[in-house]
C-alpha cells in the first residue's frame, strides 16, 4: 500500500462489503451504514503492530455505539453483527495482513 490512508481505505473496503449488521432477518452491510471505516481505523494499528488478537477485535465493535430508532436507544456494535459475520470479520483482517 502507498500509504496508511489507503491501507485503511482498503481495509474499510472489505469490511464493508462483507460485514453486516442484521435487524430482523435484513442484512445492512457496514459500508451501507457508513461504520466500515471506524473500524477499520481502530483495527489497522493492530495489524500493522502484528498484535491482531480476535477478542481486541471484539472489544472494538462492544465499544461502538450503533443509535436505533433516531437515538431512543444505543446498543454496541457487537450486538448487531451475528457470530459468524465476526467470525468472517477476523478472517477478512488475518487476511488482510498477509497481504500486507
Amino acid at each position: 500500500m502507498a500509504n496508511t490512508t489507503e491501507a485503511i481505505e482498503a481495509l474499510a473496503a472489505e469490511i464493508g462489503e462483507n460485514i453486516y449488521i442484521d435487524v430482523a432477518k435484513w442484512h445492512l452491510y457496514l459500508r451501507d451504514a457508513h461504520l466500515h471505516t471506524a473500524i477499520a481505523e481502530q483495527i489497522y494499528p493492530m495489524v500493522v503492530d502484528n498484535s491482531l488478537e480476535e477478542n481486541r477485535v471484539l472489544q472494538i465493535l462492544q465499544s461502538i455505539p450503533v443509535k436505533l430508532g433516531g437515538g431512543k436507544r444505543e446498543v454496541p456494535l457487537s450486538d448487531l453483527i451475528p457470530q459468524q459475520c465476526q467470525t468472517n470479520l477476523i478472517d477478512i483482517v488475518e487476511e488482510f495482513q498477509r497481504n500486507i
